[in-house]
């Protein structure tokens, strides 16, 4: 499967696994347009959609069923779920950027603010952001930087990765570490201070939505752990 090998390179993910994403995917499908075959395009922009998190131990195993993720971060009560971004295009086109400016950066919240409603309801957050990164930025590897070592939040670390992907890293109770890789239309709630750390993936791009009830409790207050980088598959 050629598309599939494209993609893979594209994704930066291992070959085996993406391939089992499209067989997940295109199950029973065709298009009847090509008689089965897909274009690249297109089959990019609807595995964009498809993409799970991944989630690797230290002994390589590798989940991508939510099930299996779920059970494997329950000891920590980490919370990740599936957000649809929806399909209104000037969104989708936004999304597509690797720099928006501040204007196009509340669009994409206001038209998202569906989210940020229901957890001010039953969680209290009183604001959110967008936060966004690319290889462009100046000083990239320095912003990252603090946040790549291990360390806690007086808070709640809430995030609904909307564009690109990141890596984020925990400390299980028993000492052992995982990563998870958190995909677009992904929201994860990390709670007050859990080990954790977080890098982007070889592409270096990502849009995620904050939600805080208070900015403060976000910044970060380094432990002695050292972090056993690299579990994820980059």
């Amino acid at each position: 499967m050629e598309q599939a090998s494209c993609l893979c390179k594209l994704w930066n993910r291992p070959e085996s696994l993406c391939k089992s994403e499209l067989k997940w995917f295109f199950s029973g499908r065709r298009d009847r347009q090509t008689s089965g075959k897909v274009p690249l395009y297109r089959l990019t922009q609807q595995l964009e959609r498809a993409k799970m998190a991944i989630l690797r131990l230290e002994d390589g195993t590798t989940y991508t069923q939510l099930s299996d993720i779920t059970r494997e971060l329950a000891p920590l009560n980490i919370q990740l779920n599936s957000w649809p971004v929806g399909d209104n295009p000037e969104i989708r086109e936004l999304l597509a950027l690797d720099a928006i400016d501040d204007n196009q950066k509340e669009q994409v919240l206001q038209a998202l603010d569906g989210y940020f409603r229901q957890l001010s309801e039953t969680a209290g957050y009183q604001s959110r952001d967008l936060i966004v990164l690319h290889p462009d930025i100046p000083n990239l590897d320095t912003l990252l930087s603090k946040f790549d070592k291990c360390h806690i939040h007086a808070d709640d670390e809430v995030r609904y990765i909307v564009a690109g992907e990141g890596i984020f890293g925990f400390v299980r109770p028993d000492g052992s570490q995982v990563e998870v890789t958190v995909q677009p239309e992904e929201f994860i709630n990390v709670p007050a201070n859990t080990e954790h750390w977080f890098y982007l993936t070889a592409a270096r791009k990502v849009k995620a939505v904050r939600y805080f009830t208070t900015t403060t409790g976000w910044t970060p207050e380094y432990t002695d752990t050292q972090v056993r980088s690299g579990l994820a598959t980059v």
